[in-house]
């Protein structure tokens, strides 16, 4: 069955016929009472809400999470995002279509990815570890399963190759931000970025639907992390015990805090710039992500949840000549641009002669 309407195609209004994955679903009771289905659409585009408000119970008991479905309705505007107000909902045979329609990827190519990683790797001064990352990135599992992943379920780089994604962006700013803190050892800070969310290879499954593993939700990847470390550096010997030490605390206390789930804050320089870096890039895909899926005419996008704040939608631009006021230097004067031939040295030059 081949698919023509994507999520990232629709319009306010627009009638749809399609096929989608299902992410979520339940059976939820409305104000007055009645019960409707809440769904989550999906293709290789973005996600879309959806509500059914007729024939609830009767859908859910034919459509899992995870089924692929063909989907009759028609797109609605609900605070400032899209929702597909359902018609008719059919379950259809997961061998009839393709996967690569119904997953989303990095937009960055994996195996250029992971070499980039690896050349970052290979430039670190302290042979320990640069050796144990080797060791970690070399192995062909963790390599599969990296190229693959997500980096979490729904918050950010929620998607496939989306934690080779995060771990690169966030190996890259550990190597742009450390030369401005001569105090700290830029080689831990790499270290940290590229293996403090490596475990999550353990706490998230594969395939279409994303879900928390049974290890993920008893144990969690800041554990994984450092029984990770232990296996590698059991096979390298006179690894020296501070190093290991240093490293385990970087990844139990990326978090940050005890109630965003770390067990010790971090309490040295390298440490605090992991959680930092980590934060960075985590929340700027959520910013991207956020803004990309708000479908409103406003500069503004809708209330986001988990941000618990609105976003500005609009792209901030440079001004690279001095303003005019329109109509002369009266008060009330519209600012305008230079016109062309006007000179164009800087403000600090035309202030150069002038007096109080």
């Amino acid at each position: 069955m081949e698919k023509r309407q994507f999520v990232s195609d629709l319009h306010n209004k627009d009638e749809v016929e399609s096929f989608f994955l299902v992410k979520y679903i339940a059976v939820m009771a409305g104000r007055d009472g009645r019960s409707y289905l809440n769904l989550v659409l999906a293709d290789s585009s973005g996600d879309l809400e959806a509500r059914r408000w007729s024939h609830a119970e009767e859908s859910f008991k034919r459509v899992q999470k995870g089924s692929y479905v063909k989907v009759k309705g028609k797109i609605n505007l609900y605070q400032s995002r899209f929702q597909l107000i359902v018609k008719d909902l059919v379950p259809i045979p997961a061998d009839s279509v393709k996967p690569e329609d119904y997953l989303r990827q990095s937009q960055s190519d994996p195996e250029r990815m992971f070499e980039e990683l690896l050349t970052i790797a290979d430039q670190m001064g302290d042979c320990y570890l640069r050796d144990l990352l080797q060791m970690v990135l070399m192995d062909a599992e963790i390599k599969r399963r990296l190229t693959l992943w997500p980096a979490g379920k729904s918050i950010h780089h929620a998607f496939t190759g989306g934690l080779l994604e995060h771990i690169l962006s966030c190996a890259r700013l550990a190597m742009l931000i450390t030369p401005n803190y001569q105090e700290v050892n830029r080689d831990y800070v790499v270290a940290g970025a590229v293996l403090h969310d490596i475990c999550k290879i353990y706490e998230l499954s594969d395939g279409p639907v994303v879900e928390y593993t049974d290890e993920g939700r008893l144990v969690g990847h800041l554990v994984n992390g450092v029984q990770l470390l232990d296996r590698f550096i059991s096979k390298m010997p006179h690894f020296p015990s501070q190093s290991k030490m240093h490293l385990e605390h970087i990844l139990v206390s990326h978090h940050g805090s005890l109630e965003h789930g770390s067990t010790k804050p971090p309490q040295t320089r390298e440490a605090q710039l992991v959680h930092f870096i980590d934060l960075i890039d985590s929340q700027m895909n959520s910013f991207q992500t956020a803004i990309e899926n708000d479908r409103g005419n406003s500069d503004w996008t809708g209330y986001i949840k988990h941000l618990d704040r609105m976003l500005y939608k609009g792209k901030l631009r440079s001004i690279s000549q001095p303003l005019e006021l329109e109509g002369g230097d009266d008060e009330g004067g519209t600012p305008k641009v230079k016109a062309e031939g006007s000179p164009t040295h800087s403000m600090a030059d035309q202030l150069k002669n002038f007096k109080v």
